[in-house]
Order: C-alpha cells, then sequence, then structure tokens
C-alpha cells in the first residue's frame, strides 16, 4: 500500500539572504585585500591612522574571505540544498533566522574590533574570546537546525554532500572549542591558555584545519551537489565519493604540524605531519577526477556554459592547491617555501579558484533558479570568468617569482663567506612582484563587480520564487534494506552514526599530535636562563600584539645557515614558555625579531617607529605616530600578572600589587636613556613599553653576552 503524500515547501528566502551576504562580504572582503595590498608596494597608503594600517587590515581581509564570504556561500548552499536533498522544509525557521542574523553580527563585530586592535594575535582566530562565545552559540544553533531537518527528513538515505556538511560542522566545532581556550583579562583582552611551542601547535591544528574543514569539506558538499546539477549528469562514482570521504576527513586532521617545519616543534610532529601531508594527495585527487569525470560526455556543453567554466576550473584549482600543498610539506621544498610568497600564492590559488570560483558558479545558478528567469547576461557571465581566470594568474605568477627570487638571495653567500644581500635588498627587489599581484587582485575584483551588476539585472528582470513545493511520501517505519544493498548504505541511513564516526575520526589524529606535547615534558625542554616578561615588556608585547606585527615579523630562526648568520642562533623550544600567545609568524614581510634585543639603542627603536625610512631606507613599513601620543593603560597591569600566574608563569605571590611601581621604574629608564640622545619622551606613552618588549627579545638565550 501506498504512502500518503505529503506537500513539502521549500523555502528560498534564507538561501537567498546569505547568497546576497556571500555577494556583499565578498566584495568587501576582496576590496580589503586590494588595499593591504597596494600598501605593501605605496605604504603612504597606510595613512598614519591605526585604523588603516596592514597590520590591522589583513587580519580583517582574511576574516571576511573565510568567514563572511566563504562562510556565508557554505550557509548559502545548504540551505538551498538540504531541504532538496532531504525532501523537507527546514526543521526551524527561527533558528535559521537566529543563524543568519548571527553570523551577519558576529561579521561586524570582528570587523570593528580588528581594525580596533582587539585581537588575540593567533592566525584566523584573531577575534576576542566574547565573539568567540559568540561563534560558539551560533554554530550550535545551526548545527542543531541542520540535523533536525536531517532526523525530519523523507528520503532515507544521506547523499554524499550532507556527509561533507555534517563532517565539517562537527570538526569545526571541535577545533574552535580546542583552539580558544583563552583566560579574559578584560572585555576585550584574553590570553591564549596554551604557551610556546604548545600553543604554535594547536594554533596550526587549527590553523590547517579551519582550512581542511572550513574552506575545503563544506565546498566539496557544495561541489557534489552543484556540479552535477548544473552538467544535469549523475557524479560519476559512488563508491569513490566513500574512500574520498572517508579517508579525507581521516588524514586531514594530522597535517598541521607541516607549518611549524624546521622550528622549535619536536621533529616527531614534524615528520609525522609530513608523512599525512603526503599521503592527502590521494583522497584530494580522489575528490577531484570524481567532479571532473562527473562531466563526461558534457564538454559540448561546458564550452558554451559559464556556469560549467566556473566549476571546471574551481576543481581544477582545488587539484593544484592539494598536489602543492603536500609537497611544500617536504622539509627540502618546505625550507624555500615557508616564510615566503609561495605560501600567499598557494593560499590564494585556493581561495581565488577553488573557493571563489565555485561561489561564483553557484551563485549564477541559483539567482534564475530562485527568480524564475534566465540569466540577464551569459555573455558577461563568461566575461567574468575570464577576468577572473586572469586575475589568478596575474596574482600567484609574481608571488611564485617573488618567493624564489627572495630565497636564493637570502641564502647567497660572498666567496668570504659574508652574506651578499641585506634584507632590505631583497624587500626592494620584490617590489615589482607585488605591484603586479595589487594589479592582479584589482582585476579579480572587477570580475566580481560585473557578477554583481550581472545578479542584480538578473533580478530585477524576473520574480522571486519564495517557496517551492513537491509532493513527497514520509519515511516507512517498515523499512528493511536490500540484501544486495553495499555496506555503507547503513550509515549513510543513520544521521547520529555518521555524526559520532565523523568526530571518531577526525579526533584521533588530534589526540595523538597533542596529547604528547602537552604531558612528555622533553618536548618542551626548559631553559634556565629565560625568565617572565617585566610588567612593561609585558604590556609591549601586547601593544606589538595589537598593532598586528606578527603579519610581516618571525620570531623563529630556522636552523640554516643563511638564516643564524642573518638573524642570530637558531630557536630552541624552551625560549618560549611564557609566551601566551606564540609569536612566531607565518610570513617574514620584514626581518625576524627573535634576537633583536640589544641589536639596536632604545633610540634606533623609536626612529624606526616614528619614520621606517629614517633608520631603514627603502623600507615598506608604516609609521606608527599614535604609539608616541597615546598614554599607556597601567589599570590593566595588576589582572595580566594575576592571568599570566594562574596559567603556570612564575610571578611570585602578591607581585600584583608592585608591578606597576616596577613597571614605572624601567620606563624611566629607557625615558632616561633616551634623553641621553637628544629625544624627549615621557616615560607613561606606549612607545615606551614597545621599546622595552623589543629589547627584550632574545636576550635570555644569548649565547655570548657581548654579541
Amino acid at each position: 500500500m501506498n504512502a500518503q503524500l505529503e506537500t513539502v515547501y521549500y523555502d528560498n528566502k534564507m538561501p537567498r539572504l546569505f547568497a546576497m551576504a556571500t555577494i556583499l562580504w565578498g566584495a568587501v572582503g576582496m576590496l580589503v585585500g586590494v588595499i593591504i595590498a597596494f600598501q605593501l608596494v605605496f605604504p603612504a597608503l597606510n595613512f598614519d591612522i591605526a585604523y588603516t594600517t596592514y597590520g590591522r587590515l589583513r587580519p580583517l581581509h582574511t576574516n571576511a574571505v573565510i568567514f563572511a564570504f566563504v562562510g556565508n556561500g557554505i550557509f548559502t548552499a545548504i540551505y538551498y540544498a538540504l531541504p532538496r536533498l532531504l525532501k523537507t522544509a527546514m526543521w526551524s525557521n527561527k533558528l535559521s533566522k537566529i543563524h543568519f542574523w548571527g553570523w551577519q553580527s558576529i561579521i561586524v563585530l570582528a570587523a570593528l574590533t580588528l581594525v580596533s586592535g582587539i585581537t588575540t594575535g593567533k592566525e584566523y582566530a584573531e577575534l576576542e574570546w566574547p565573539i568567540d562565545i559568540l561563534i560558539t552559540l551560533i554554530w550550535v544553533a545551526f548545527g542543531v537546525n541542520m540535523f533536525g531537518t536531517i532526523l525530519t527528513r523523507r528520503e532515507r538515505h544521506l547523499y554524499v554532500a550532507i556527509w561533507f556538511f555534517i563532517a565539517s560542522w562537527v570538526t569545526v566545532a571541535m577545533l574552535h572549542i580546542v583552539n580558544s581556550m583563552e583566560i579574559p583579562i578584560s572585555l576585550f583582552k584574553s590570553y591564549s591558555w596554551y604557551a610556546g611551542v604548545q600553543d604554535a601547535l594547536v594554533q596550526w591544528w587549527y590553523g590547517h584545519n579551519a582550512v581542511a574543514f572550513f574552506l575545503t569539506t563544506p565546498y566539496l558538499g557544495l561541489m557534489y551537489y552543484f556540479l552535477p546539477k548544473a552538467a544535469d549528469r549523475p557524479v560519476y562514482s559512488y563508491r569513490l565519493s566513500i574512500v574520498h570521504f572517508w579517508s579525507l576527513i581521516f588524514i586531514y586532521i594530522w597535517a598541521g604540524p607541516h607549518h611549524l617545519l624546521y622550528t622549535a616543534l619536536p621533529d616527531w610532529a614534524q615528520s609525522l605531519g609530513t608523512v599525512f601531508s603526503i599521503m592527502l594527495i590521494l583522497p584530494s585527487w580522489g575528490g577531484m577526477l570524481n567532479g571532473l569525470f562527473t562531466l563526461r560526455g558534457a564538454w559540448d556543453k561546458v564550452r558554451e556554459d559559464p556556469v560549467l567554466k566556473f566549476f571546471v576550473v574551481a576543481v581544477t584549482c582545488y587539484g593544484m592547491s592539494t598536489f602543492e600543498g603536500p609537497m611544500m610539506s617536504l622539509k627540502n621544498v618546505n625550507a624555500i617555501s615557508h616564510y615566503s610568497d609561495w605560501t600567499v600564492a598557494h593560499v590564494h590559488i585556493g581561495a581565488l579558484g577553488w573557493n571563489g570560483f565555485l561561489t561564483f558558479g553557484m551563485l549564477y545558478w541559483l539567482f534564475p533558479k530562485m527568480y524564475n528567469v534566465k540569466l540577464y547576461s551569459q555573455k558577461l557571465a563568461s566575461t567574468h570568468f575570464w577576468i577572473g581566470t586572469l586575475g589568478i594568474i596575474l596574482y600567484a605568477i609574481p608571488m611564485y617569482w617573488s618567493a624564489f627570487r627572495s630565497y636564493f638571495m637570502m641564502k647567497t653567500f660572498t666567496p668570504e663567506g659574508q652574506l651578499q644581500y641585506q634584507f632590505m635588498d631583497v624587500v626592494q627587489t620584490v617590489m615589482p612582484f607585488y605591484l603586479l599581484r595589487a594589479i592582479g587582485g584589482t582585476v579579480f575584483l572587477i570580475g566580481v563587480i560585473i557578477m554583481v551588476y550581472n545578479l542584480i539585472k538578473t533580478a530585477k528582470s524576473g520574480k522571486f520564487i519564495e517557496t517551492e513545493s513537491i509532493e513527497a511520501a514520509p519515511l516507512s517505519k517498515n523499512y528493511q534494506a536490500p540484501k544486495s544493498a553495499f555496506w555503507h548504505s547503513v550509515i549513510e541511513r543513520k544521521p547520529v552514526l555518521l555524526l559520532t564516526m565523523s568526530l571518531i575520526v577526525v579526533g584521533i589524529g588530534g589526540l595523538v599530535e597533542l596529547v604528547p606535547t602537552f604531558l612528555v615534558k622533553s618536548n618542551v625542554p626548559t631553559i634556565s636562563s629565560v625568565k617572565p616578561y617585566t610588567p612593561l615588556e609585558l604590556q609591549g608585547r601586547d601593544i606589538y600584539i595589537r598593532e598586528g606585527c606578527y603579519n610581516c615579523h618571525s620570531q623563529m630562526i630556522r636552523p640554516f645557515r643563511y638564516e643564524v648568520m642573518r638573524y642570530g642562533d637558531y630557536s630552541k623550544a624552551g625560549e618560549f614558555v611564557y609566551d601566551h600567545p606564540f609569536q612566531w609568524g607565518s610570513k617574514r614581510t620584514g626581518p625576524d625579531l627573535a634576537r633583536v634585543g640589544g641589536k639596536y639603542p632604545n633610540s634606533w627603536h623609536f626612529n624606526h617607529m616614528l619614520d621606517p625610512k629614517s633608520v631603514s631606507p627603502g623600507s615598506n613599513m608604516p609609521s606608527y605616530v599614535w604609539l608616541f601620543g597615546n598614554d599607556l593603560n597601567t589599570t590593566t597591569t595588576a589582572s595580566k600578572i594575576h592571568a599570566m600566574r594562574k596559567m603556570g608563569v612564575p610571578y611570585s605571590e602578591g607581585y600584583e600589587a608592585t608591578a606597576n611601581d616596577d613597571l614605572k621604574k624601567q620606563a624611566d629608564q629607557i625615558a632616561g636613556n633616551l634623553r641621553e640622545d637628544k629625544i624627549a619622551i615621557p616615560p607613561e606613552k606606549e612607545i615606551v613599553a614597545l621599546i622595552a618588549y623589543l629589547q627584550r627579545l632574545g636576550k635570555d638565550t644569548r649565547v655570548n653576552s657581548k654579541r
């Protein structure tokens, strides 16, 4: 007896809202990216204003592109595809609205706080603790809505796209919670609970897997839904999709340490990250080939349809990035790529090509569907495709060129055994490549503007369909799987089992890497000469983080001859035991600062922050004039000392009460030293604290005090 059919209504209002947010934040994020690209070539574009410096805008750019543009793109796909794949409406319209407005609020708060210098200083996780809590609440609301929808479905088997959505949700939740463990100092300031080597490992376990489970796996779900729809073809291989899914989520989580090769991270963790990174090629390429082979027999359509053109290049860029990433995880290759523009090129092949083009293809396919009209202009969409492709090429190739040119210059020695080039020589020689990169980003942004025009015209020429309806039967309670059913179909019928298995699979790698690093003391040998920061140095360090100096400077000297000759003795794990958070950096636009303490007089640092070119001709660093007018906020000193002691930093009991007295004494000494060099500055200014911090770096472990 046939079950009675029920009418199911699909809501298009939420997908449209998320799509509009995707377009808006994508344009904003890419515009900020273009601005900071030009700032590296023309420092005057920093405008000597705190809110518009590269150090504050760069995290705004990354957060806007990752969490605003890509994040809203993910939600657009899920709110459109999930009901149709499950033949049911979204479980709660109220939760959908909370999710949408909550996520947009997070984005706005992120923009306001980051440009104000309110940051944790941890890449891709810069948002402070109140926003972290809000992210958690909104993510839970989204998950409840998604799983409520899955549990009330009318389609028994979960399609492959849903597997990726489920694994992405549970893994992002795990990553966010673990990496965001911090102790609040105030409403706008916290310290990472982890320190030094351990903080670095947790951060890049999170950072790499934010790329994996926010920029990759949910977009694979998007690929598995929209590419077959646009091509009007079934997915090439169901069994390949099973292998792709489980092997990818298992292997990906182990690869984080490849961001820390040749650093003070224990060698076993580095090697583990390298091994799993190389293994990652197989499932990644399995997914790429599954996507491309889905288009078999449809290549004539690809030549005509701009949506499929975007999809083909997106999947190809995914394949390129997931081959290049493992190759960059080989130690001999990483010696070249780490801290260089190669990593920048690699990341943007993925961001612009994979995420960008897949999103653009989805939007070009969705808008005509939601407005019941043909795309306003196929020609404009094709123009966008070619302009976007040109923008990616103009962006990436100069960055590859810059990386290799700077590497060979940095490691070149004279016949007498001296470094042939100074760091500033390298900076000057890559400026033309930076300009080309900025032009490439501008070209890509022009393509986005063309898309916005095309989609607006499409919307205006049609009529928005708020809801669509179908007839579907509810799930039978007496279902029995056929004997010939594939074993994986059992998991596909049980979403809670799929969720649990996904969590176990992704949790294994994290536990194996993180637990020994925390529990085995030999992983972080102590150095008796390493002492806690003084109160003034601690305040100066927070100013350093606030201004985003870690975006351009590293504090990690690798054990290479040319690095040791240029910067000083290579870095040891025990140096960083009091660093909450760590400051190893991921890109050197400026020189490494791990041993800068005592290298220059206080007056040099004073003038360098006031006018960088006065002491480093040709520098592309902006001026930080506000540090000379801002008074240091010493009301936070006691709470900072207290928080550090709770995390194991050996300040004496009750030191909070006298910490500011020591702070004032050290500030008076620095101000007095500056007066000897004819520089008058009140000791309570922020620049004095920053100088104190910079002059401390590397002094505790200096091999030779006269060096």
